[in-house]
């Protein structure tokens, strides 16, 4: 064989073997675990979900951005009194106080949150005023209170006489304990693709309830309780926040999914690098994550964590995986 007929055949089969690898690798980062999205998309976690993938979505479809919708779509369980994780009605410290914890995150990287935060009925939209009027990413306590006040928020009481009652009954006992999938811890985390193809998040609770005062969880910590790459995806959090701040566990989802996993098997992941490393027996976490084609997944420590996903004009509940099998 001449030496020119040589390079020519070596050239092709070089070139056949490229496009054999590239197929093969495209189906191992794809497995059998990816959950196919679409666009726009809204996700968020738990019951309460459905009825902020409503406002979120309402925004999308009229053209709005997504951290429009992230923002009104948590703003709804803010602001309902029977949403005892959330907001206003939200259970409160061990000495009865409702502080307060959010965070929001844009398209562009820009981020806001807010801890510590009382008498302020939606601090997910402090937490954007903090994002867009000051240099800063978070605000705490009396600093974030102050800085409501002055963008003209109202100052409420935000515990209620159900929640009240639910106080007082507990201090006869004050015994301290996580309840796996009950209210003392379930966050609304949110993620919305707008029409677009921009990400943007949200995350915002009332933390454990009977917590010990001043108390900070997961929620309002960018790459904690949420993380957003526009290039990527996202990622939110619900569960005990400890758990969570121990392993940045948004951050590495979407870290994850940058490196090739999708967002069934990143979920999967940072659940797992929990589990190895703490005591998980009584503590639940649970994950959602959207890549930026709009694939999403879930998973959680222990089963019964559920989803609100908005898709193809059908906002439904849906039950997570989970790593603990009832």
């Amino acid at each position: 064989m001449k030496r020119r007929d040589f390079l020519k055949n070596t050239a092709i089969v070089a070139a056949g073997t490229a496009l054999v690898s590239c197929e093969v690798k495209t189906d191992v980062r794809i497995g059998k675990s990816l959950n196919n999205g679409g666009l726009p998309i809204v996700i968020s976690t738990w019951n309460h979900g459905i009825a902020a993938n409503e406002a979120a979505m309402e925004v999308i479809k009229n053209g709005g951005r997504s951290l429009d919708a992230v923002e009104a779509g948590v703003r709804v369980p803010e602001s309902d009194s029977e949403m005892m994780s959330v907001g206003y009605g939200g259970l409160p410290d061990r000495d009865g106080h409702v502080t307060l914890d959010a965070c929001i995150m844009d398209e562009t990287g820009n981020c806001g949150s807010v801890s510590y935060l009382e008498h302020i009925k939606n601090p997910i939209s402090v937490a954007r005023k903090v994002m867009e009027d000051t240099p800063h990413v978070m605000l705490s306590g009396k600093g974030a209170y102050d800085f409501a006040i002055e963008k003209g928020f109202k100052k409420e009481n935000l515990l209620t006489e159900k929640a009240e009652k639910r106080w007082k009954k507990w201090l006869k006992e004050s015994k301290y304990e996580t309840i796996v999938n009950i209210e003392n811890h379930d966050t609304i985390g949110l993620l919305a693709i707008d029409q677009k193809g921009d990400i943007s998040g949200a995350c915002t609770t009332s933390g454990l309830a009977w917590k010990v005062h001043g108390r900070v969880g997961d929620s309002p910590i960018i790459g904690a309780g949420m993380y957003v790459d526009n290039e990527v995806g996202g990622a939110v959090a619900t569960g005990v926040g400890e758990m969570v701040m121990k392993t940045l566990g948004t951050f590495l989802i979407v870290e994850l999914m940058r490196q090739g996993r999708n967002p069934q098997e990143a979920c999967e992941e940072a659940v797992k690098r929990i589990v190895a490393k703490q005591e998980y027996k009584d503590m639940q976490v649970g994950y959602l994550a959207i890549d930026k084609d709009g694939n999403y997944g879930a998973y959680a420590i222990h089963a019964g964590f559920n989803y609100a996903l908005h898709l193809d004009g059908v906002n439904n509940m849906h039950d997570a995986e989970s790593y603990v099998k009832q």
